[in-house]
């Protein structure tokens, strides 16, 4: 079996990370009685998860250069907060209410909000070497009383009905026929993604799978894909949303009318932030100088990277993919209060921990977050379906953290690492 894997080229950690998801929702299945499995029940985690695994995959690469980021569940609410005041006081005035043009500002000044913040604390970690946890825990507090002085604590809503459709819902979904679209696309990237690394491997003469190897990969990655899809497509929307669905998209209401979600835009947003944070991980030269930095600052420096400025880029990276999940995060509320992001710094770095991530620099991988935000996503879900107290829940949560740390040293020391 182990011959047999090893072939696959399927990473043991990863294998074991996807197996333990499974086990978690087999187990969570079977103690509420089967209602955990559910096309509904799916749908929730899928976009519950999206916000915090945006963030993961940003924190993989500040982990990796042997920094880290406390702020970013103070920075989500800050920005959430100021955009949601942007939207609902500001821009009515000058544009109209409900004008098409709000949502797509509002986004963009949650990315540039995100990203001029984050640069700030990259160069003062980069340039005035103030050690990263400092710097973000004094960020941690500052967002945090910032977001209660933008509306005094109050909170803000009604958001844009456009910008909401980011955060998911009956109305947040492609729907029945563009999320098969939107897979057949997906599995096709898939695809073309093994396809031209098997490709690269070969021409810089590497060991290649075999092509039965590579096959199978193939055939998982978009039977996967396509899973989810039909999955998504069999959510049925509740009676009361789906006349206001179909109104919206121009479909005739009938009676005993049935509409299916479809995959959800935040998981949209998940997988194309995804995408491109795996390219620029493995085939960038910015991806490769993170990687040297988190292995060997100095050796990094030695051969000419400029590890400074490339400390800015990790933390504007990180402060942009803030701003798109303060993006997700409101628009799934509909408003912005002071609770928004509470405690999300700690889930987004367990989330990384989780999927894999040297806390001592060096690796970590894009999908491997992901699917540690999912791992703690269903965890919680789980937990909560079975009726755990949330001091409990919490508890669970942390000894998770502490036993997946310790399997990543294991498995270090005996790989050689």
């Amino acid at each position: 079996m182990k011959n047999f894997l090893t072939k696959l080229g399927i990473d043991l950690r990863l294998l074991g990370m996807i197996g333990a998801l499974v086990a978690l929702c087999v187990m969570f299945d079977l103690i509420t009685g089967g209602r955990f499995l559910t096309p509904r029940n799916l749908f929730n985690i899928s976009v519950q998860t999206a916000s915090v695994a945006i963030m993961a995959t940003g924190m993989v690469f500040v982990i990796v250069t042997r920094n880290i980021d406390l702020s970013v569940g103070s920075l989500l609410g800050f920005i959430g907060m100021t955009i949601a005041a942007f939207q609902v006081h500001v821009l009515p005035e000058y544009l109209g209410l409900g004008h098409w043009s709000i949502w797509v500002l509002a986004l963009l000044a949650a990315v540039l909000m995100g990203t001029i913040i984050g640069a700030a604390q990259g160069w003062v970690v980069g340039y005035q070497m103030v050690p990263s946890f400092i710097v973000t825990l004094g960020g941690f507090l500052i967002y945090r009383g910032a977001m209660w002085w933008v509306t005094q604590g109050q909170t803000v809503a009604p958001l844009d009905p456009t910008f909401k459709l980011m955060g998911g819902g009956a109305e947040g979904t492609l729907g029945e026929t563009l999320s098969w679209g939107f897979g057949v696309v997906a599995a096709v990237v898939a695809i073309a993604l093994i396809l031209l690394s098997r490709q690269r491997k070969e021409t810089h003469g590497f060991k290649v799978k075999p092509k039965w190897a590579e096959g199978i990969l193939i055939i998982l990655a978009a039977g996967l894909i396509l899973s989810y899809v039909w999955t998504m497509n069999n959510h049925q929307m509740a009676k009361g949303a789906v006349k206001r669905v179909a109104e919206a998209r121009g479909i005739e209401v009938t009676d005993g009318m049935v509409l299916n979600h479809g995959v959800a835009i935040p998981v949209v947003m998940l997988l194309v932030v995804t995408v491109v944070m795996t390219i620029v991980s493995t085939r960038t030269r910015f991806g490769r100088y993170v990687y040297a930095t988190g292995g060997n600052p100095e050796a990094a420096e030695l051969s000419g990277i400029n590890t400074r400025l490339l400390t800015v880029k990790v933390f504007a990276l990180m402060g942009a993919l803030t701003g798109i999940s303060a993006v997700v995060a409101s628009a799934r509320l509909g408003s912005a209060d002071v609770g928004l992001g509470l405690l999300d710094e700690l889930r987004v770095i367990a989330a990384a921990v989780i999927g894999g991530t040297a806390l001592a620099g060096g690796f970590g991988t894009i999908y491997g977050a992901v699917i540690g935000a999912l791992i703690l996503q269903t965890l919680q879900s789980g937990m909560a379906s079975s009726n755990v107290d949330a001091p409990l829940q919490n508890m669970v949560v942390g000894l998770v953290l502490v036993f997946a740390v310790w399997l990543d040293i294991v498995y270090r020391r005996k790989i050689g690492v």
